[in-house]
């Protein structure tokens, strides 16, 4: 019976299949067993190998074992940082930041006359130092365009001292013509966005920079630019300016009067600047001027529109067109969020559909020309967001953008004569002398008639060539 179970179990192919396995994992695992006896063999054969004896006392050898290594003194090298103010930033956190050592800030800031200058920090400031393991060696900071802060740490302790960096005032004079806007205008001339931007504010009582400027007006401005060690820094105050807008010639110049503040005025000595603005709000275009006709397109019937709608994005800053008081502020019927301006000489200025109230303007306040009151909206009857503005006289209303503004206080009497002394080199600078006439050439004597081309004919009557205006014989150097 056994033999018959063998028998069958022998002629199985799954059987003979798990034996060759089986023989495999044995045959396996007996060479592992003979890897790891020889690996511990060679172990064991290492650890008995004899140490080298040791040398005597005596010996030279040991005499040397026993001398410790010379130790090297290393010396400490100075580390500059330069380390720029951040916002919120003081020197104490600056200190405690780069591990420096506060005794030295505190030494320093006990010098006569630098606190001021040391601690008064702005954002983008830029502070150099000089420290050794943390110990300061040298501490320097600009403080001002023309003035650097040094502390040196000598023997006796520190020491400070102001570097002076003057600065050289040039004066360039420059033109330009528009073919699309001011800016591109005056980028195309060479002319910085703060000048564009001056011009801009100087004429702006008297031009819409937004409606009233044309293809073909053009420009002159005569303004500083300000130099260090040969290097162009920025651009200073402009000088004197021209606009020809739509063929009307308009200029200024700057001049600070008696009491320091400064100004700008016309060759006439008055003021460019007018008691009220032209638009009280940075807009984008009109979009609806000034018609007592309209035909309202909310209530659909002829509605007198009594003032300018300026389109804006909500938000945008509305200013005061004038000095006075706010008369009323709050909700007014169709206006929406309203703000009324009392000024001086009968003249009040109304400003509807505002989003929001600027938070220090309530009923009462003073207010001067400039001042935010608040932000474009469209509350009330609005179809989109704008400022809806009205200029009235007595009471009756006027076209805002047409109105003849009231100017500002003219010069005195007794500063007149020194305005038109300082205007007088800057006016002529504005626009280039006229070319000289051609002279009549003399008479010749008679004799033969020249060929049109020789040597000896006389030269044809014809325009001279313009004579390029001068730099200014001032002190300040001009650049052309």
């Amino acid at each position: 019976m056994f033999r018959n179970i063998f028998g069958d179990l022998k002629n199985s192919p799954r059987i003979r299949a798990l034996a060759v396995v089986a023989i495999c994992l044995m045959l396996g695992a007996l060479a592992f067993l003979g890897w790891r006896h020889w690996q511990t063999s060679d172990a064991l054969a290492a650890d008995k190998t004899p140490l080298p004896a040791a040398p005597a006392a005596d010996s030279p050898s040991a005499t040397a074992a026993l001398i410790p290594p010379p130790i090297v003194a290393q010396a400490s090298v100075a580390a500059i940082v330069e380390v720029i103010v951040g916002r919120n930033d003081t020197l104490d956190a600056i200190f405690r930041r780069m591990s420096l050592n506060k005794a030295d800030l505190a030494a320093i800031r006990s010098l006569p006359g630098i606190r001021q200058s040391l601690d008064f920090l702005r954002p983008g400031d830029s502070i150099k130092l000089t420290h050794t393991d943390g110990d300061i060696k040298e501490l320097w900071r600009k403080v001002s365009e023309t003035q650097t802060l040094d502390v040196v740490r000598q023997e006796s302790g520190f020491e400070v001292k102001m570097i002076n960096n003057p600065v050289e005032v040039r004066v360039r004079t420059a033109n330009a013509v528009i073919d699309s806007s001011l800016f591109q205008a005056a980028g195309a001339a060479n002319i910085s966005d703060m000048v564009a931007l001056k011009l801009a504010n100087i004429f702006g009582w008297d031009i819409d920079f937004v409606l009233d400027i044309r293809e073909g007006d053009r420009f002159t401005a005569e303004y500083e630019q300000i130099f260090q060690d040969g290097k162009y820094l920025r651009d200073g105050e402009v000088l004197a300016a021209e606009f020809v807008n739509n063929g009307k010639v308009y200029r200024a110049v700057r001049f600070v009067g008696d009491n320091g503040n400064a100004g700008y005025y016309a060759p006439s000595g008055a003021a460019m600047r007018k008691a009220f603005l032209r638009a009280p709000v940075e807009f984008t275009r009109v979009s609806s001027a000034f018609n007592p006709h309209r035909h309202h397109p909310i209530l659909n019937l002829i509605r007198g529109h009594m003032g300018t709608d300026y389109a804006a994005p909500t938000g945008t800053p509305v200013h005061a067109a004038g000095d006075g008081h706010v008369s009323f502020e709050g909700q007014r019927g169709g206006y929406g969020n309203a703000i009324v301006l009392t000024h001086g000489a009968n003249v009040s200025t109304l400003y509807g559909h505002m989003s929001r109230f600027a938070r220090n303007v309530h009923l009462g306040s003073r207010v001067q020309q400039g001042d935010v009151i608040g932000y474009v909206g469209m509350t009330g009857l609005a179809t989109g967001p704008h400022l809806h503005y009205e200029y009235l006289t007595g009471g009756v209303h006027r076209n805002p953008q047409t109105v003849q503004l009231p100017g500002a206080e003219p010069l005195r009497a007794q500063e007149l004569q020194r305005f038109r002394e300082v205007s007088a080199p800057l006016i002529a600078a504005l626009s280039p002398p006229a070319a000289t006439p051609a002279a009549t050439p003399a008479a010749m004597p008679a004799g033969p008639a020249a060929a049109p081309n020789s040597p000896t004919a006389p030269a044809l009557a014809g325009p001279e060539p313009a004579v390029p205006a001068m730099p200014d014989a001032r002190s300040k150097a001009s650049l052309n």
